[in-house]
């Protein structure tokens, strides 16, 4: 997809402009865009001129530059920038953290021109030699270069899942394959993704050297690493490796279930087997004794040989799901259909970029009942964050609103911010008055271990705060989560009755798979939302639902799979028991 092609370049210009210290809105304009354009399902080369100048932020400057790009493969003035801006500022850039005004200072009073020598000259310290740069900057620059170095590694889910289902869209369409899947992590829905395997069956008689030519042949396709009847490898321009494996129908099933993993998840397995007299490969479930093949064609064939339910993709991880299959315990995992609302969504009143109007026809084109208001409160300046005042304004028009919509019912909240002292943006009086509330932290993120594990604490315990937003701050290959006392606030959350979110946002997917799981065992209320900033965010609601997946969550353990009614019901007597 071009889409994350064209929002890489918009933010590099952005850097670039910034650098330079252009007009601080013409950054933020192309900020802006770039976040849109990465945020939308639908790939931008299928758009035409008037879809494009629909999507917030983009105007006709910008769209003319996309439609250049997307014909010429070239943004002149990213090519003008590059020029005036030397290579090695453009390297120290990419370290996550280093911001271009930092970065151009690194260039110009200590001469780095590459991480190499960014990395040395923070451990030895002498950074700190710098206006404005501590000892906790160069550990945070030395953290930032740790991170790029596993970004190269994994990528965010976000990104390689679009890719992969593109791939196999043009596969579907171009060649003559009766069955196609992702296998491997993608299947599994890690939050990150080393390569992408995909898996097919041809229709019968047909000739795999066509097949594998005409995937070595992409548009996309950087380099080719391998080419052969049965598994070919290339690197796409995104820079992931990408396995494409060719196999007979009737080893289809087993194949699928081999390559998907996990690894150990597959051990378990093996060893399950060779106890029953059995063997399994990727070819088949076979009789040890005289290789007679038992099945294979139906991925369900070896779980069920094996005397085991059928086990799904998100669970392969060995954390104990086959034995809950052995013991009859395996969850029945909540799915997309089972979200009846998305709990946190922005407007045009902060920074989000849709009406009211356009969010409830967009949370009923997706087949919701109700959504929850949630834009950002007044400490969030960057964000147009909502005063007082203005969040009564809304509160009326939200009010106005509802009364008019039948059969769907808008939340009035809030997405308030948690302060450096603990305490909240807004103070109870205010709060009391809103449907919703959802706490966050969007500062102090390098502050101590003890500091953010109370500032989280007391949020939990304000009998108006119902849920905690993305929790941990992660950003993928952006920014770390900050250091928290995890089973302190897991403890505290449990005796407030206090929610916590699975943020589908793709960048933050947070919690993550290790932290929900643990949450529903504590009996914590956990919620999926999508933090939508525009209406095509609210498709990311199935990377949350897939974390939820992972950390054996049901239907019953997630708030906004409740009616409107039971939501609300739930709501009040957090704040009567609290």
């Amino acid at each position: 997809m071009k889409n994350q092609e064209i929002a890489r370049i918009f933010n590099e210009i952005a850097d670039l402009l910034e650098i330079k210290g252009d007009n601080p809105f013409r950054i933020r304009a192309y900020r802006r865009a770039a976040l849109n354009i990465e945020g939308i399902s639908t790939s931008i080369e299928n758009l035409t001129k008037e879809e494009m100048l629909k999507i917030p932020g983009i105007g006709q400057d910008l769209s003319d530059k996309i439609e250049n790009y997307i014909k010429t493969g070239h943004i002149p003035i990213l090519e003008d920038l590059k020029s005036e801006i030397p290579e090695g500022l453009l390297r120290i850039m990419a370290v996550p953290g280093v911001g271009p005004k930092t970065a151009k200072m690194l260039y110009d009073k200590l001469d780095i021109k590459d991480i190499e020598d960014l990395e040395r000259l923070a451990t030895e310290h002498k950074l700190s030699t710098l206006p404005g740069i501590k000892s906790k900057t160069e550990e945070n620059i030395l953290k930032g270069i740790e991170m790029l170095k596993r970004g190269r590694e994994r990528q965010p889910i976000g990104k390689v899942l679009p890719l992969a289902n593109e791939i196999i869209e043009y596969l579907k369409k171009k060649s003559p394959i009766s069955k196609i899947n992702l296998a491997g992590s993608l299947r599994r829905w890690k939050d990150t993704i080393k390569d992408i395997d995909i898996l097919a069956s041809l229709a019968s008689s047909r000739d795999p050297i066509s097949v594998m030519s005409l995937f070595a042949e992409m548009p996309n396709v950087k380099e080719v690493l391998s080419k052969g009847t049965t598994r070919s490898s290339v690197i796409i321009k995104e820079g992931i490796q990408v396995d494409l494996r060719l196999v007979d129908a009737d080893s289809y099933g087993s194949a699928l279930a081999y390559f998907t993993g996990s690894k150990n998840h597959n051990i378990k397995l093996r060893e399950m087997a060779v106890k029953k007299g059995l063997k399994i490969n990727e070819y088949g479930i076979f009789t040890e004794k005289d290789n007679k093949k038992l099945g294979g064609k139906n991925e369900e064939d070896i779980y069920r040989i094996l005397g085991l339910p059928y086990i799904e993709p998100e669970l392969r991880e060995d954390t104990g799901e086959i034995e809950a299959a052995m013991d009859g315990r395996l969850p029945q995992l909540i799915s997309l259909e089972d979200i009846q609302g998305d709990l946190h969504v922005h407007s045009q009143w902060s920074d989000g970029s849709h009406t009211f109007e356009e969010l409830v026809e967009a949370a009923k084109s997706r087949g919701y009942s109700y959504f929850a208001i949630t834009d950002h409160s007044k400490g969030l300046g960057v964000a147009r964050g909502l005063t007082e005042e203005r969040l009564m304004e809304q509160v009326n028009e939200v009010n106005a609103l509802n009364k008019r919509l039948k059969g769907f019912r808008i939340l009035q909240g809030i997405e308030v911010d948690i302060k450096s002292n603990g305490s909240l943006d807004f103070d109870d009086e205010i709060l009391k008055m809103l449907d919703i509330v959802i706490a966050s932290i969007h500062s102090g993120f390098k502050q101590s271990r003890d500091q953010i594990t109370s500032r989280l604490i007391a949020a939990i315990k304000n009998p108006y705060v119902n849920i905690i937003a993305h929790p941990t701050g992660r950003l993928i290959g952006e920014r770390d989560a900050y250091e928290i006392d995890i089973e302190d606030v897991m403890n505290a959350a449990r005796e407030a009755g206090t929610a916590f979110e699975i943020n589908a946002y793709p960048a933050r997917l947070d919690f993550n798979d290790i932290y929900a799981k643990k949450a529903k065992e504590l009996s914590i209320p956990l919620v999926i939302s999508t933090d939508a900033h525009i209406i095509t965010n609210m498709d990311y609601m199935k990377y949350g639902v897939s974390i939820a997946r992972r950390s054996w969550l049901q239907k019953d353990d997630v708030l906004n799979t409740l009616s409107i009614e039971k939501l609300l019901k739930r709501l009040k007597n957090r704040i009567k028991t609290a």
